[in-house]
């Protein structure tokens, strides 16, 4: 059958039609364990009952005004963000790429009023920040870029986790006003920095008065085992934003920002039609509210370890493995080699994996990831490993 939707994706052979935490039904009734979780969103697995009642009972309700008008929900999801994230204020959107296009808006404004016509923000080599013009070009992957030129000026690219590079960059630059960065990078190949890099990133901004602009759309929502990643630090950005796991699923993006940051968009500086609606925001206070009354995002650690823990078992002796590395649920275990064929391999064995950077397999399972799920992964993977390097 021909088909009409744009080629974007190249899509593997498999259409689902149902879920169930961390399974995944296709149209032909076969069972998938999803240990990619949408790419970071279903953190409360597929299906879940306290986000299907607060979206089933809202859409009885309202689903949508405007944000011309008061939005009790979207004050509450408000409040609960900024107590959980030290922030002070949100914007709300619908994705992560919209979320980072209205932090590069307050990081341009802020320059201008510091009287910088053309500011600069620093973003890192490999990062990700989605596919709109702003956030695409501050990217730091030039594969995703092709064919889009000219991109927007006003960014200039580091390697991540070389503070050397990044202190030279903004003291050579006095058109700079921002450091844009992920905790860990995903899209990149799961980049783990060094335990202090976002401490020296923080105390850089504070002393050149620039804003640190944490993206945490893969790495919040508790991935990491933290709500947010940046919390393993004990830090608080001037900017930061989310989307992917907010909703479960429900399109909601959220950039929240502080002190001078959280005072420079006014009344006609930025909107969304569709931004924090009922229906997104009932969603997202239902994920918050079952993060928070659990022990998901604590255990999240211990699961990560026990993951990576049986692989490393599994294949002992792999030559072709250059390492195993994680943080919470967020996982990438690197070869030496491209290994993208492996993502139809593990569709074969019904497991739904991911391969980033060509050569990095990425497991971002969802939170709610059970003891006897978890061995299968393991063990799965482990044995497509190594069929793949022997």
């Amino acid at each position: 059958m021909t088909s009409h939707i744009m080629p974007t994706y190249a899509r593997q052979a498999v259409t689902f039609e149902r879920g169930e935490g961390a399974w995944l039904w296709d149209s032909n009734d076969n069972r998938y364990l999803d240990a990619l979780a949408g790419i970071a969103v279903c953190n409360l697995g597929h299906a879940h009952p306290a986000i299907h009642h607060a979206i089933s009972q809202q859409s009885q309700k309202l689903i949508h005004t405007s944000n011309l008008y008061g939005v009790q929900l979207q004050e509450e999801l408000a409040d609960k963000l900024c107590r959980l994230s030290g922030m002070e204020s949100v914007f709300f959107c619908n994705s992560g790429a919209e979320a980072n296009e209205a932090a590069i808006k307050i990081a341009r404004k802020y320059g201008h009023q510091q009287g910088i016509d053309r500011p600069v923000i620093v973003t890192m080599e490999k990062s990700f920040h989605g596919r709109t013009m702003g956030s695409l070009s501050a990217t730091g992957n030039s594969k995703v870029k092709q064919g889009f030129a000219p991109l927007l000026e006003g960014f200039v690219h580091v390697p991540y986790n070389d503070m050397a590079t990044l202190e030279s960059t903004v003291s050579s630059d006095t058109n700079v006003v921002a450091i844009l960065v992920e905790p860990i990078q995903g899209e990149g190949g799961v980049n783990i920095p060094d335990s202090h890099y976002l401490n020296q990133v923080r105390e850089l901004c504070d002393k050149k008065g620039l804003l640190m602009m944490v993206d945490e759309i893969q790495t919040g929502i508790g991935r990491t085992g933290k709500f947010l990643a940046y919390q393993h630090n004990g830090i608080l950005p001037d900017v930061c934003t989310l989307a992917k796991a907010l909703g479960n699923g429900v399109p909601i993006g959220a950039c929240m920002a502080r002190g001078k940051a959280a005072e420079i968009l006014s009344p006609g500086a930025h909107g969304s039609t569709f931004g924090g609606n009922p229906l997104a925001c009932s969603a997202a206070l239902a994920v918050i509210d079952t993060l928070c009354a659990s022990d998901l995002i604590a255990d999240a650690e211990s699961k990560g370890q026990t993951i990576c823990a049986g692989i490393a078992r599994q294949t002992a002796g792999n030559p072709h493995i250059v390492s195993i590395r994680h943080k919470g649920l967020m996982i990438g275990i690197e070869l030496d080699t491209p290994c993208g064929e492996l993502v139809a391999k593990a569709l074969q064995k019904n497991l739904l994996i991911n391969v980033t950077a060509d050569n990095t397999i990425r497991l971002l399972p969802p939170l709610t990831i059970s003891d006897e799920q978890i061995a299968l992964l393991t063990d799965t993977l482990s044995a497509l490993i190594q069929e793949q390097t022997p």
